[in-house]
């Protein structure tokens, strides 16, 4: 039986409309569910029984579970249970512009990314829509906080899930439940490029952050075996096409590992591989995880990476750290049960 979560706004009433109701109960079950934070159909008085009958014979009203909850300055971290025993984790962060949440969208993830802990758990699989969903209600209903942003760059690879993730999509964004702005919404890809052309097309208001990592293929290509299936200069001239179709700004995430590509020359090559493009560079301060053996590199170095980037013309950030202590900053997450 399909989880109640799951359903967008249209699928909903194309539902009722198929029971031979009023297509209105959409709305009704949406603005108690996603505006109201009512899930017992027993106190949605204005639906009759017969109504609650057909949907509780038609649909689980079932939750994921919270099991455990860290907290570190300006962050929070949660680890989920989901019906079949697996784990997954969330990242709430507080921010001067909002408080934002990091969703994850599959059980590991099979990207192989070198520096990722995430990524040693390989996929077990997809997230369903309501188990991502829920991630977002749940975090909400705890903090009794408004969740202003959203950021789909937990475990796992978006695009290796696309319908799920976007039916999540549609679903936070819908006005007559949680409607979130659809430029609120990040999505993060490791490179697959099938992913981000369909997404231009489905999605032009949301915004897509590509992890990058590195100038050339022969540095991406040891650290990040997606490079292999498809190609930097691929990837380059997809985003470009990203950019044309949807006239919007990528950001192109860079960790910086020590010794492997925060050179200078690997700077030099990074300002020059995004020269004209419009975009603008997060440099990520690498976190060590005991399990990987790469290292960070120093402040000072970063420094002057983002000072090549900049003197080049390229919009350049680095990303404010949040959660080391609690392994939930970025890269980290592992779904730990102990």
């Amino acid at each position: 039986m399909e989880n109640i979560f799951n359903i967008t706004y249209d699928n909903l009433e194309n539902y009722f409309i198929n029971i031979h109701d009023k297509k209105y109960r959409a709305t009704q079950l949406y603005e108690y569910m996603y505006k109201k934070n009512v899930y017992d159909l027993s106190s949605m008085t204005n639906l009759s029984n017969k109504v609650k009958e057909r949907l509780l014979e038609d649909y689980e009203f079932s939750f994921i579970k919270i099991k455990k909850k860290q907290e570190d300055v300006n962050v929070k971290k949660y680890l989920f249970e989901l019906k079949d025993g697996n784990t997954i984790e969330s990242v709430l962060m507080y921010h001067n512009y909002g408080i934002s949440l990091c969703v994850s969208s599959q059980v590991g993830c099979n990207m192989g990314c070198k520096f990722c802990e995430s990524g040693r758990l390989k996929k077990i699989r997809n997230l369903e829509t309501y188990e991502i969903i829920q991630q977002f209600l749940l975090i909400e209903k705890d903090t009794k906080q408004k969740i202003t942003h959203v950021v789909i760059m937990g475990i796992g690879e978006p695009f290796d899930n696309y319908d799920n993730i976007m039916n999540f999509i549609k679903i936070i964004t819908c006005n007559k439940g949680i409607n979130l702005g659809s430029r609120h919404i990040t999505v993060s890809t490791c490179g697959l490029i099938p992913g981000i052309k369909k997404f231009m097309k489905d999605f032009n208001q949301v915004n897509l952050a590509v992890s990058l990592h590195a100038p050339n293929d022969k540095i991406r290509n040891k650290i990040m075996p997606i490079s292999k299936v498809y190609k930097l200069e691929d990837l380059i001239n997809t985003i470009k096409e990203y950019i044309k179709t949807t006239n919007r700004r990528v950001t192109f995430e860079y960790i910086m590992l020590k010794d492997i590509n925060d050179s200078f020359d690997c700077a030099k090559e990074l300002a020059l591989l995004l020269k004209n493009i419009n975009c603008y560079v997060n440099l990520i301060p690498y976190n060590e995880t005991e399990n990987i053996e790469f290292k960070r590199t120093k402040k000072m170095q970063i420094l002057a990476f983002y000072d090549i980037l900049k003197k080049s013309g390229i919009n350049v950030t680095i990303r404010k750290e949040f959660g080391g202590n609690v392994d939930a900053a970025c890269g980290q997450l592992r779904a730990k049960t102990k």
